[in-house]
């Protein structure tokens, strides 16, 4: 990607609320009549005129989704918005997915499936009569990241599709592009008042003053760093991978947290997802041993300032604040989803400490 698409990226908005970042009584918080099998066969089979036989359910945060198995043995994915989801924010997610399949830079993305009516989102009724929008897309192919282990080579190939993948968004805009998403660490301040939900009174003081020094070191330098359309969400659940092959990477899904960002907050939530997961039962001198390898990949097809590369380690502390607070506050709002919700909540009370136990200078120079 070149300096001329790159835009300077705003900071945290003032007066960002938890309803605006779908938190509190908003979208992410609300529960909602969950969809089953048997009405996805049957929509599928409704509106894209599949021959479904069978619809297996895969764990989200807030939809529904579903694998589809067809007679003729092809698979299938339909994603079914929740309720109080924005149209014209799924539509954006819609829309990039379709720019991203297109643009040509080689990045495996599902292909959204047109509907027997030609369109890429349809408007249902679901079993509860709650309107929603409806997507299918080709089943991608390869196992979960989060499921298997990886070599120093293979983390690197994942940093070159991040890579890939920031320069086939950047091009890319829509009206929707510039939503508050919870997940963009750069509205971290806003979730504040989260600290409540925060049952352990020594896990709070943990979490209230990893905001501060996110606030003091990280907010002042926001407006200052280069953004785009990014994915935001590339962990190791929303890759799939196949040790058998050279590009390793045979799948990005999950379009979920796309918004208009800074570059550094995309590389920040990638390596977040390579931290040591016992590091409170095997402590380590270095955190980013392995995301390292990503981020060495990620260098080899584009490039990130100085200053981005200072803030980059400070980021990933406030994704590890973020994701804290805000599964913490998800898990006592809708308790049946507590396991999906908190999967990833526990290994980052002792990537927190290792922060925390440096000053905000040697965190800087992380990757100088």
């Amino acid at each position: 990607m070149t300096d001329t698409v790159a835009q300077q990226t705003e900071g945290a908005r003032p007066g960002v609320t938890l309803g605006q970042l779908g938190l509190g009584s908003g979208r992410l918080a609300a529960a909602h009549a969950v969809m089953n099998e048997a009405e996805a066969v049957a929509l599928a089979r409704a509106r894209w005129s599949l021959d479904v036989v069978a619809a297996t359910r895969l764990a989200t945060e807030k939809d529904d989704t579903f694998r589809l198995d067809t007679s003729q043995g092809e698979r299938f994915v339909v994603k079914v918005a929740h309720p109080d989801e924005d149209d014209g924010e799924v539509a954006f997610e819609a829309e990039l997915m379709r720019h991203v399949h297109e643009s040509g830079y080689g990045v495996p993305v599902p292909e959204l499936l047109p509907s027997a009516g030609g369109r890429l989102l349809e408007p249902v009724r679901d079993g509860a009569g709650r309107r929603r929008l409806a997507r299918t897309m080709t089943f991608a192919p390869g196992i979960p990241l989060d499921a298997t282990g990886t070599s120093a080579p293979e983390r690197e190939r994942v940093g070159e599709m991040l890579a890939r993948l920031r320069h086939a968004t950047a091009g890319f805009r829509h009206p929707a592009d510039d939503r508050v998403c919870a997940w963009d660490v750069r509205h971290l301040p806003a979730l504040h008042p989260l600290l409540d939900d925060v049952p352990d009174a020594a896990q709070r003081q943990t979490l209230a003053t990893g905001l501060a020094r996110y606030t003091d070191v990280v907010v002042p330098q926001l407006p200052s760093l280069r953004g785009q359309v990014l994915h935001n969400d590339f962990s190791t659940s929303n890759l799939l991978v196949d040790h058998d092959t050279a590009e390793f990477v045979t799948g990005v899904i999950d379009f979920g947290d796309a918004v208009h960002t800074a570059i550094a907050v995309d590389v920040a939530t990638a390596l977040l997802n390579q931290l040591p997961r016992d590091a409170a039962r095997r402590p380590v001198p270095d955190l980013f041993a392995e995301a390292r390898d990503v981020l060495r990949g990620y260098l080899r097809r584009t490039d990130l300032t100085e200053t981005e590369l200072a803030l980059l380690p400070h980021l990933v502390m406030g994704r590890v604040v973020a994701r804290a607070l805000i599964t913490l506050h998800r898990a006592s709002l809708i308790p049946g989803n507590t396991t999906y919700i908190l999967r990833n909540t526990a290994p980052g009370w002792a990537q927190l400490a290792w922060f925390l136990d440096r000053t905000p200078d040697e965190i800087s120079t992380t990757f100088l």
